[in-house]
Parts: C-alpha cells; sequence; structure tokens
C-alpha cells in the first residue's frame, strides 16, 4: 500500500528534511507541499536539493489544503499547528513536528510557551524507556503523533537509562550542548547571520529558560516508572545550548551524580541494557565518545558514556542530526511505527563523510 503525504512548513529546514526522507520511502506518495510566504513557488526553488521533488508546487497552508490525506507532517513553528489540527479529524495520522502538542502539563506550556494550551500527543521517541518497556509501544497504531524537540531528546536519550535503573541522582543534572543554528530554524535572525557565529560560540537560553526544559523532565520522569512521583519531586536540570558554526547537528555532553554504591559496570549494563537492539541509538565501546561528522545525514544517535571516579559522576556524550535523529527522521520512524511498516523505512543509519 502507498500512502499520500502531505508536509506543511515545506520551505523551511525541518520540512525540507522531512521531504528528503520521505523521497526514499518506498511506501510514500508526496501529494501535497503547503507554505506560507512561498506559495506559488516551485518547491525545488526553495528546496533547491530536492531535486525528485521538482515538479511540486508550493500550496497555502490551511486544514482544506492538507485535509483528504492519509498522512499530515506540521513542520511549522511553535504556536501555529495547533490552528490546523481539530479541523484534520478525518486524518488517519497526523504528525506535528513543532512544540504545540509535547506537553502534557498546561502549566509548562504556560512557563515556556504561552498561548493556547492543546491536548498532548504520543510522544516520537521511540527508543525512549518508560515504565514497562519503550516509548513504541504507544506508537503503534497511534494517529496522532508529537515528533521531539531535538535538543530534548538528545538529553532525554542520553540520561533516562541511569533514571530508568535507578542508578542516578535526578536531583543535579547538568547538560551543555553544542549545537548548529538549523536547529533555530529558516527565518533570518540576525544573530544567526554568518558573520555572527563564524569563529564565535555564542550561549543562548542561559539560566533555564530553554524551553526544551519540560519535554526532558516529562520523559525522564516517564523513565522512572513507578518512581515518577519521587523524580517529579527531586527533578532539577540545569541545561544550557550554545549555537557553534556547523549548519548542524548536536553534541550533549551531560553529568548526572552516581547514587552510592554504583559500580562501574552497573553503568554500562544501565546504558548497553536499555539500548541493546536498537537501531538507531548505538552506544558506543567504553572509552569511545562520538562525533557530531559520525551522524550528519542519519537517523542516529550515538552515546559515549564514562564514569568520573573522582567526582562520582557519569558522563554522557551524545551526538545526533539536529534535522534527521532530532526531528525528521523521528517523525519518519515513528510514523513507520504507526503504520504498522518495518520502523527503518526510508532511514538510514549511515552518515555523511566527510
Amino acid at each position: 500500500m502507498t500512502y499520500s503525504v502531505a508536509v506543511s512548513g515545506a520551505s523551511g529546514y525541518a520540512g525540507g528534511e522531512i521531504l528528503r526522507t520521505l523521497a526514499a520511502h518506498p511506501d510514500i506518495h508526496i501529494r501535497t507541499v503547503t507554505a506560507h510566504s512561498s506559495a506559488g513557488r516551485r518547491l525545488v526553488d526553495e528546496q533547491p536539493h530536492l531535486r525528485s521533488l521538482a515538479h511540486l508546487t508550493i500550496q497555502e497552508t490551511s486544514a482544506e489544503t492538507l485535509a483528504g490525506h492519509d498522512v499530515v507532517f506540521l513542520a511549522l513553528p511553535h504556536g501555529q499547528s495547533g490552528q490546523y489540527t481539530e479541523a484534520l479529524a478525518e486524518v488517519p495520522l497526523v504528525i506535528d513536528a513543532g512544540a504545540d502538542h509535547r506537553l502534557t502539563s498546561a502549566a509548562a506550556w504556560d512557563e515556556f510557551y504561552g498561548g493556547l494550551f492543546h491536548e498532548p500527543w504520543t510522544y516520537g521517541v521511540p527508543e525512549l524507556p518508560v515504565a514497562g518497556g519503550k516509548q513504541r509501544e504507544a506508537l503503534r497504531d497511534a494517529s496522532r503523533i508529537a515528533a521531539p524537540g531535538c535538543n530534548a531528546s538528545t538529553v532525554a536519550l542520553s540520561v533516562a537509562p541511569g533514571v530508568a535503573a535507578g542508578i542516578v541522582d535526578a536531583g543535579d543534572i547538568v547538560s551543555v550542548l553544542a549545537v548548529g543554528p538549523s536547529g533555530a530554524g529558516k527565518s533570518p535572525k540576525t544573530h544567526l547571520l554568518a558573520a555572527e557565529i563564524l569563529g564565535s560560540a555564542n550561549p543562548y537560553a542561559v539560566g533555564g529558560t530553554h524551553r526544551h526544559i519540560p519535554e526532558i523532565a516529562q520523559s525522564l520522569i516517564a523513565a522512572a516508572g513507578e518512581r515518577g512521583a519521587e523524580v517529579t519531586a527531586s527533578l532539577r536540570l540545569s541545561f544550557t545550548p550554545v549555537i557553534v558554526p556547523m549548519s548542524r547537528g548536536i553534541l550533549a555532553t551531560t553529568v548526572v551524580p552516581l547514587r552510592p554504591g554504583v559500580s562501574d559496570a552497573d553503568v554500562r549494563d544501565a546504558w548497553e541494557g536499555a539500548y541493546d537492539g536498537e537501531t538507531f541509538v548505538h552506544v558506543l565501546p567504553e572509552g569511545q565518545f562520538p562525533r557530531t561528522a559520525d551522524v550528519i545525514g542519519a537517523n542516529t544517535a550515538l552515546l559515549g558514556v564514562a564514569v568520573d571516579r573522582r567526582a562520582e559522576k557519569v558522563v554522557i556524550v551524545a551526538a545526533v542530526d539536529n534535522l534527521m535523529k532530532g526531528t525528521a527522521g523521528a517523525a519518519v520512524q515513528s510514523m513507520n511505527i504507526a503504520l504498522g511498516l518495518p520502523e527503518d523505512r526510508g532511514l538510514t543509519v549511515n552518515g555523511v563523510a566527510p
């Protein structure tokens, strides 16, 4: 069976990466692409790298245009997807790559985003440890999926094995991320000009203000299972992203205290056990750590794990392509699961080098 697909936000980075991924998917027919300011233009004029989709013309984003497809991807800025989702009730599967349906807490939405709160959808990180198993079980036969924030899923995948195993203290999580500016979207912004970022590293959302913080907390509480209330009460996360001069990629270094009596073997067992057999999340051998160059263009998250005995902490270094495993790849992987297709259909573990 071939599924007809519409992609909104087709002129942006996330929309373009979703389209690039779907273009190689054997079970997908990309029928409609939409946007606002670029409506009426050829897709290939906005996304020159998508040569196989040169026949498509961008249409105006509206519920009427998006309706009538088997799958709709909403790759719109935060706060803009919700205006369409109720009108798409007849669409069998809708996947939101924005934040509108990620958070379960209306209070957290008000604090970090503001505006109208929308119902939470099934979270699209299949490998995330949750009570009783993995998040992929919730994605089977899902009709509404919230794709993750790229920084949020990277940190959650880094820390969740330790939380799930009960071997770390979630009361003092510190994560610093080197991120490429493509994560901020395609709209022109002065602080993201090449002249501003080349040869420089620029922190932003410092001091607990980044919007992905409640999303990470939500994932770690889910990973805690029966200890969810305990983790909810104790969880403290210091999260600092830094823009660096690479167009795409995330390198997240997260440090978490170990609980007393936890051995090095306990740490390896927790992380390796959590992702044993996973196609797209790999724990590297002891002493090895990932580079962003190893994941560009791939739907993989690579994790390096070390125990710092002087500080009695575990250090996790994670690398992902923010536009692939962080966004488009996670969305397509979740789509595959919901449709009952092989989870890796249309996706690759191989990056692009050099």
